[in-house]
């Protein structure tokens, strides 16, 4: 499982050096493909090939008359595209999710159990301010022992 925050840089090629941290989990149990996209432009989803996989098998289960379908594959195939790790540890974001979410520089990178999840580190910083823990969800998260 992909867990923590490890800060890192996006270069001016748009290449994400993968931390090492996660690089490590990577090379035990995934491969060297993974498929880069976003549902909402603001961060980049790093997926180990075979976890996207499992993704598209749910997607595919969908009615493709279901709206909700139609947008989540309008979102994850216009930011998305695959990349494959390079022998110094670096993935290639797609431009087109770079240049929305801003990633280039410092950005810090979130494991979210079976995904990298990737952030330009000051618009996390405000995001994070913006959106504190509430006591709503204080208690959403107590209902399952959280």
């Amino acid at each position: 499982m992909f867990r923590g925050n490890h800060p890192t840089r996006i270069d001016e090629k748009g290449r994400l050096k993968v931390p090492a941290e996660f690089k490590r989990h990577i090379d035990e149990k995934y491969g060297d493909k993974f498929y880069i996209t976003s549902r909402d432009g603001r961060s980049a989803e790093v997926h180990p090939l075979e976890e996207w996989e499992k993704i598209e098998q749910k997607i595919a289960q969908m009615p493709s008359s279901s709206p909700a379908k139609k947008k989540l594959m309008n979102l994850v195939s216009y930011y998305g595209q695959v990349s494959e790790i390079d022998q110094q540890g670096r993935l290639l974001v797609p431009q087109i999710l770079r240049e929305k979410a801003n990633l280039i520089g410092d950005v810090v990178v979130f494991g979210k159990l079976t995904f990298l999840d990737v952030m330009n580190r000051e618009a996390f910083n405000q995001e994070i301010d913006a959106n504190p823990l509430t006591d709503a969800d204080g208690e959403t998260l107590a209902a399952y022992g959280l």
